[in-house]
């Protein structure tokens, strides 16, 4: 992880780099109207044309990430649900229809970029095929269903020089800046500790495999639908949305909301892989995600901040409440974040109590402003800077929410052999526990593969 990107040199050669493309590219325009392939490689595209855009799982949430890339060319649209997506195919009559991601990738050969919005496990093998044939990739969080698939997502697209973003929206906000930009100010000191949480519901949890076995309706493919996730009979419990809750499928609250929720954390504080990870819950099982849980990280020392220990909540479960908060005032929203500090508290991105904060006033600004989340992908894809949560950094982010989830389905493990997970991030490895390292790599079930 870039332990030092939102400084100011960064910005500055942003800012340099930017000058200079768009310095190129008028006198590129001056001089000739030059052909796509031949500007760029594999899947770079003009800032004077359109990208040519692929929806893949479009009946949810991809809806929404299509409609913030409206002003480009919606070309073609795949899901396995025709009636879930049926919305969205009228929406956009022109794109071609698609059921298979595979097929779509081989036969229609003007798509520029794809836009991913399926389940959790299915994130990897279609980004995978995308970046493989030189696609940008827009992909919604958490990057992928495994550390493992995380770290080639990573390194593949890094290779292949396609432009990505991670589906965390929130990291383009003013909010999400401004935490840095107070905790870098020094106006709580140094800090140690964050308590982070999630008490929005976010699918059935705490449940096991039902034993029904209804008939698949006649719009959806239900073995495209399990893709590379081991067979299972169809069952209504799991789409089209609460598979989020199913450890095949989703990943809990921590790998959905996570990606979201620390992401400001770990841009502040300069976070990168911690050093060990421990979890208790409402309990376990092999199926879903617990009611509630809390999963607590140590990182060691980053220069020059002190070591830290995050801690995560959800399902009801809170920090105890500051003192500092002021009688009457909720504490925090549903997802919220609470730095302590040496010599002070920041609740979300305001200070606490709140007559500290107006004492406070605003920051100096040390991070350049976003055109918006999406927007920062597509100016990417046209040969702009990095989005700013490129897999670079995601992927990374991703793997260390991932390891939480580790800890909680090793939880009664840890907890009879007294231990907690010792944890070599950059390796993939948990060093003190071996069996646990069985959940870093999916198992694919035959015909799938990165």
């Amino acid at each position: 992880m870039r332990a030092d990107s939102e400084e100011r040199q960064d910005v500055a050669m942003d800012r340099s780099s930017r000058r200079r493309f768009m310095q190129q590219a008028a006198a590129v325009a001056a001089f000739t109207i030059v052909p796509r392939h031949v500007l760029g490689g594999a899947g770079y595209v003009p800032p004077s044309e359109k990208l040519n855009i692929a929806g893949i799982g479009i009946g949810g949430r991809g809806e929404g990430d299509l409609d913030e890339c409206r002003s480009e060319n919606i070309v073609a649209l795949c899901d396995v649900d025709d009636a879930y997506a049926g919305r969205v195919f009228a929406k956009y009559p022109k794109a071609r229809k698609w059921r298979d991601f595979r097929k779509m990738l081989d036969e229609q050969k003007d798509i520029d970029a794809v836009v991913i919005a399926t389940p959790d496990h299915t994130h990897a093998v279609i980004a995978m095929a995308a970046i493989k044939r030189g696609k940008h990739v827009y992909c919604e969080k958490p990057l992928a269903h495994s550390i493992w698939e995380c770290r080639q997502l990573t390194e593949a697209a890094r290779e292949a020089g396609v432009a990505t973003q991670l589906g965390n929206q929130g990291q383009a906000s003013e909010s999400n800046r401004l935490v840095s930009e107070i905790l870098w100010d020094g106006a709580i000191g140094p800090v140690r500790e964050v308590h982070a949480w999630c008490n929005r519901y976010i699918s059935p949890r705490g449940i096991g495999r039902p034993s029904d076995t209804p008939v698949v309706p006649a719009t959806l493919d239900w073995d495209l639908w399990l893709g590379p996730a081991k067979e299972r009979p169809y069952h209504p419990c799991y789409t089209p949305f609460s598979w989020r809750g199913w450890w095949d499928f989703g990943t809990g609250v921590l790998g959905d909301i996570g990606c979201h929720q620390l992401d400001p954390v770990f841009r502040a504080l300069k976070l990168g892989y911690p050093t060990t990870v421990e979890a208790s819950s409402s309990g376990v099982n092999d199926e879903t995600a617990p009611l509630t849980s809390i999963v607590r990280f140590q990182f060691p020392a980053r220069e020059p901040m002190p070591a830290l220990t995050l801690t995560w909540y959800d399902g009801g479960l809170m920090p105890q409440r500051p003192a500092e908060l002021e009688d009457g005032r909720k504490f925090g929203e549903a997802d919220d974040n609470l730095f302590i500090g040496d010599t002070g508290k920041m609740l979300g991105h305001r200070l606490i109590p709140e007559a500290r904060m107006r004492e406070y006033g605003r920051p100096p600004q040390r991070i350049e402003r976003s055109p918006g989340h999406h927007k920062e992908w597509l100016i990417a894809c046209k040969g702009g800077p990095a989005a700013r949560a490129n897999f670079d950094w995601a992927g990374p982010l991703t793997e260390v929410a991932l390891l939480g989830n580790i800890a909680l389905r090793m939880e009664k493990q840890l907890y009879e052999k007294g231990l907690k997970l010792h944890c070599d991030g950059p390796n993939m490895k948990i060093t003190n526990l071996p069996e646990a390292n069985r959940y870093i790599r999916d198992e694919y079930r035959d015909g799938w593969m990165l």
